[in-house]
């Protein structure tokens, strides 16, 4: 499986833009290289918030589980898409336990998540503004036109 350590991050904080989607306590299990987080709520079953496309499903009944079907080929295909960190790395962008592979265009754009776009972003800044991005998303219909609206990030000292 090609996932980060994640005993030291803070779900709360990851999750702290995705309340609209994932309102319940959720504990961090895994990540992928562009952020995307596996999350096990209080009785164990396993989701996959993808951040690209701002979705929340179900994918195993318990930890246990996910575990072994991570290791599957075509779960690793998709979940930690594996190719598409090696080419990445390839480039040049291998994140940190604190970073993720981001786009200055999101990938949930036409135009967005291409390589050229690709850049190294701190985890929690990232996961944070596609929660807000996809929230402010989430009632527009596919195609439509959008007008997003950026506020700069609260001080957090």
């Amino acid at each position: 499986m090609n996932a980060f350590p994640v005993e030291s991050l803070d779900a709360n904080r990851l999750l702290a833009d995705w309340r609209w989607l994932c309102p319940k306590p959720m504990s961090l299990v895994a990540r992928n290289v562009f952020g995307e987080l596996f999350l096990a709520d209080e009785r164990g079953i396993v989701f996959w918030l993808n951040v690209t496309t701002g979705t929340l499903t179900q994918i195993a009944n318990s930890q246990a589980d996910f575990h072994r079907i991570a290791a599957l080929q075509e779960n690793r295909k998709d979940w930690f898409v594996e190719f598409e960190a090696a080419a990445y790395a390839e480039r040049g962008l291998q994140p940190s336990a604190s970073q993720c592979i981001g786009f200055s265009v999101p990938a949930v754009f036409a135009e967005g998540g291409t390589p050229d776009t690709a850049y190294l972003a701190g985890l929690y800044e990232y996961v944070s503004f596609l929660g807000d991005l996809h929230r402010q998303l989430a009632t527009v219909p596919v195609g439509g036109k959008v007008q997003l609206q950026i506020t700069p990030p609260k001080p957090t000292c």
